[in-house]
């Protein structure tokens, strides 16, 4: 797994040996401030990389491209190649250049919108934005618990990376079974799992500043934490979207 994925919890911290008299507190409030404006980056690739995604995805249905990607040879490719690019990014991170991942994170937001373009051929837009907004409500929510507890997540991320495994799996066999029941026991999941690594995600994104801060490698960490926390928020929205969503048949 990439260094990007695993900080370092072990490394001393502010007030262990080389700070010493006043230099703490100044230390300190250099630290905090690199700090919030670290994550205050990876909020804004995030929200870019989502509204663009909501712009493509709306603009693709209205002009009737989302029926020929639904229904066309067209599909699998819209399908699979947001996939294929976060495969690339998180297997490439060490060696992609900052500026290349940042072209590769647009490119996949631009995609997501082609595939996400039609959910608007089976909801209504009303429901849509409704489930839109409660999403970004509790992303918002999370977010901001993970980013100020104390209490260490990082126990429940082997439990939630498992929890998306067997959500997949779950997925896949109900394709053949096409249980209701199984359905919505998978979006209620869906919906708890991605909203735990939503805090997850964040408190991990903020442990992680300590050992990139200085770095070159921390404006790559910037894109793939936004990357992470789109992940987050686009899946939770999708599973939330089955219990909020208004069907057009």
């Amino acid at each position: 797994m990439a260094n990007w994925n695993d900080p370092q919890r072990t490394r001393p911290g502010f007030g262990s040996e080389g700070f010493s008299g006043a230099s703490v507190p100044r230390t300190r409030e250099v630290f905090d401030a690199g700090l919030r404006s670290y994550m205050l980056s990876i909020y804004n690739y995030m929200t870019s990389g989502v509204l663009l995604t909501g712009v493509v995805a709306l603009l693709t249905a209205q002009s009737g491209l989302a029926i020929t990607f639904a229904r066309g040879p067209l599909m699998w490719l819209v399908m699979l190649s947001p996939l294929a690019i976060v495969f690339a990014m998180s297997a490439g991170a060490n060696k992609f250049s900052t500026t290349t991942l940042r072209a590769m994170f647009w490119c996949f937001a631009v995609l997501m919108g082609l595939s996400l373009s039609t959910i608007f051929l089976v909801y209504t837009g009303s429901s849509i934005a409704a489930t839109f907004f409660a999403t970004a409500g509790a992303f918002a929510g999370l977010s901001l618990f993970g980013y100020t507890t104390k209490k260490d997540l990082s126990a429940f991320g082997t439990f939630l990376i498992m929890g998306v495994v067997g959500l997949i799996i779950a997925i896949v066999v109900n394709m053949f079974l096409k249980s209701t029941g199984l359905d919505l026991a998978i979006s209620f999941l869906g919906v708890l799992i991605f909203a735990g690594l939503t805090a997850w995600d964040t408190q991990r994104l903020k442990a992680s500043y300590a050992q990139l801060h200085g770095t070159e490698f921390a404006g790559k960490m910037v894109v793939m934490g936004a990357l992470s926390l789109y992940l987050d928020f686009i899946n939770m929205f999708l599973f939330l979207l089955r219990f909020m969503g208004n069907s057009r048949s």
